[in-house]
C-alpha cells in the first residue's frame, strides 16, 4: 500500500521532550507505531490517507499541526553547538532568540547555519543566512525563485534575519534581482546592516561522526542516534522521552540527516540511559558506511540499494570516513548537499511489458569533495548497478589521495577510460546575446580579474558582447569538459 508523508514542523530543528510526547501522543492516536525525521529537520506522519483527512475518527487528533503544501521549515545548526566547532561569537541562545523572532509562516526555505560546522548544510535554503567573523552579522545567501542566485549586498544584523525574511517573502516576486530586492527593502524599511569587506570563504572540513554517546564539557554527555530504515519506534522514543523529563534534559535537536542529538545528559544519569538504550536493543555505534547516507524518505528502492553497497563496501575494507552519499531520482542539483551523488536515471515510457529495462545511473562528486561547494563533477554517466560499486570504491580512494589538497579538483575514473569528465559550474548568462560570464576566466578586457565572482562584478559592469547590464545576466547551470 502506497504511504503518504506528511509534515509536523519543528522549527530549527529543536523540541523539548514533552513537546515531543504531545507529538508522539498524536501518533499513537492515528495508530502509528513509528515516526520518520525528514532531510530538513522535520518529522514526517507515514499515512495512507491521501486527501490528509487522518483526523476523521480521532476526534482528539488536531490536523492544524501539520504543515500546509507550501510552507517551509526553518532549519538552523544549532544541532551542532557544542559538540561540534563552532564561531566563535555564536551561542546557543542566539539561535533560539531569532527563531523566537519567527512569528510568521515561512515559504521560503530558510537556513540558519553555522559556516564553521559540517552536520548542517549552508546552501540547501532559498535564504541561507551564513555566521560571518563580525559579531551578530550574517551573509545571506539568495536562491530566491525565478531570481538569481547571489549574495545579499551587506551583513545582515542578528535581530533583523526574521524581518528581513518576512519583507523578502512578501517583495521577491516584485523584483528581477537581489540588488533590486536590497534597494526596495532598504526604502521601505530602516535595518542594522554592515557592509562586507570580504567575500565569504568556506573551510572544508571531513563531515564529523555524529552518532553514539559522547563526552562534553561540564561533565556532561551528548548522545546521537540513528535509524538505518528512519523508523523510529513509538515505544522507545516514549521511553526515551520520559527520561529527558525526567532528568531535566530540555531539549531534544534533530539533524538534516534523519536522526536526532540529545545534549547536556548528566554524567550521573550516563549508565541509566545506556540502560534504557539496551533494553529496547538500539545499536548506537553505527560504523560511518552507514551513517553519511541522504535517501528519500520510505523510499525502499534506495534503501535497499543503499544496504547492497554499503555491504560491498564492508567486505572490501573500504573507508569513507568524512565522505557524504547520496541517492536520489531528482536531477535538480542545487538541491544536493552531499560528496558523492548516485542518480537513478529515469526509464523509458511506452516500453513493451515483454521487456525488462534495468535502471541506470550517474555518478557525480562535490568539487573537491566538498558539498559546499555548490558545483559537481560528472564522474560516470548511465552505468549499470553492478558497475556501482567499483565507481564508488574509485572515488573514495580518491578523495583520501587529495584530502587537504586545495588544488585536488580533476579525478578521472579509470576504469571507464575516459578522456575527459564534464564539471558542472554556476554561472551566468546574459539573456539578451546569450554571452556567459564564468567566474574562473573573469574579463580580461573589462580588467576583471580570473576568480571574480559575479556578485563581486562592480555595478557599472556590461557584456561585453551587447553592453547589457548586470540586471539581464541570469544565473544557469552549465557543464564543462576538463582534460
Amino acid at each position: 500500500m502506497k504511504k503518504y508523508l506528511q509534515r509536523f514542523h519543528i522549527k530549527g530543528g529543536i523540541i523539548s521532550p514533552g513537546e515531543l510526547q504531545k507529538v508522539i501522543a498524536m501518533a499513537e492516536s492515528i495508530g502509528l507505531d513509528a515516526l520518520h525525521f525528514g532531510s530538513r529537520q522535520d518529522i514526517l506522519f507515514p499515512t495512507t490517507n491521501e486527501n490528509e483527512d487522518i483526523t476523521a475518527d480521532h476526534k482528539n487528533f488536531d490536523l492544524a499541526i501539520f504543515a500546509a503544501e507550501e510552507e517551509q521549515n526553518i532549519m538552523s545548526s544549532y544541532v551542532a553547538m557544542d559538540i561540534f566547532p563552532s564561531t566563535p561569537w555564536l551561542r546557543g541562545t542566539t539561535y533560539l532568540y531569532i527563531l523566537e523572532e519567527f512569528r510568521y509562516t515561512p515559504t521560503l526555505k530558510i537556513n540558519i547555519v553555522d559556516p564553521k560546522q559540517q552536520l548542517v548544510p549552508l546552501y540547501s535554503g532559498e535564504l541561507n543566512f551564513i555566521a560571518s567573523t563580525h559579531e551578530d552579522y550574517w551573509y545571506l545567501y539568495c536562491k530566491i525563485p525565478g531570481i538569481e542566485q547571489e549574495y545579499f549586498p551587506v551583513l545582515v544584523y542578528t535581530w533583523d534575519i526574521a524581518l528581513l525574511s518576512e519583507l523578502i517573502q512578501k517583495e521577491y516576486e516584485n523584483v528581477a534581482s537581489v540588488v533590486e530586492l536590497f534597494e526596495l527593502i532598504n526604502r521601505a524599511t530602516t535595518l542594522n546592516h554592515r557592509t562586507i569587506q570580504k567575500k565569504l570563504t568556506i573551510d572544508f572540513h571531513p563531515f564529523p561522526y555524529y552518532e553514539g554517546m559522547n563526552k562534553m564539557l561540564g561533565n556532561k554527555y551528548w548522545l546521537g542516534l540513528y535509524w538505518r530504515n528512519n523508523r523510529y519506534s513509538i515505544p522507545f522514543l516514549k521511553a526515551l522521552t520520559r527520561f529527558c523529563v525526567d532528568n531535566r534534559v530540555g531539549k531534544i535537536c534533530l539533524t538534516p540527516w534523519k536522526s536526532f542529538v540529545i545534549k547536556g545528559i548528566p554524567s550521573a544519569v550516563k549508565l541509566e540511559l545506556e540502560k534504557l538504550l539496551g533494553q529496547y536493543g538500539i545499536n548506537i555505534r553505527h560504523s560511518s558506511l552507514e551513517l553519511n547516507w541522504h535517501l528519500p524518505v520510505d523510499n525502499d528502492y534506495a534503501l535497499a540499494l543503499k544496504k547492497t553497497l554499503v555491504l560491498n563496501f564492508d567486505q572490501n575494507d573500504i573507508s569513507t570516513y568524512g565522505l557524504t552519499f547520496a541517492i536520489s531520482s531528482d536531477m535538480d542539483r542545487s538541491k544536493y548537499f552531499t560528496s558523492i551523488i548516485i542518480e537513478i536515471n529515469p526509464t523509458p515510457g511506452n516500453v513493451n511489458d515483454e521487456y525488462i529495462i534495468r535502471p541506470t545511473f550517474n555518478v557525480l562528486y562535490a568539487k573537491r569533495f566538498n558539498p559546499n561547494s555548490r558545483s559537481y563533477v560528472s564522474y560516470a554517466q548511465d552505468v549499470d548497478k553492478m558497475d556501482l560499486p567499483s565507481l564508488l570504491m574509485e572515488l573514495t580512494q580518491k578523495y583520501f589521495e587529495n584530502l587537504g589538497d586545495a588544488t585536488g579538483d580533476v579525478v578521472k575514473p579509470g576504469s571507464l577510460n575516459l578522456e575527459e569528465e564534464k564539471v558542472i559550474l554556476e554561472v551566468h548568462q546574459c539573456q539578451d546575446c546569450f554571452t556567459i560570464y564564468d567566474p574562473s576566466v573573469g574579463d580580461a578586457e573589462a580588467n576583471i580579474e580570473a576568480g571574480t565572482f559575479f556578485e563581486d562584478l562592480p555595478e557599472d559592469y556590461t557584456c561585453p558582447t551587447c553592453d547589457a547590464t548586470l540586471s539581464d545576466f541570469k544565473p544557469t547551470s552549465m557543464e564543462f569538459s576538463e582534460k
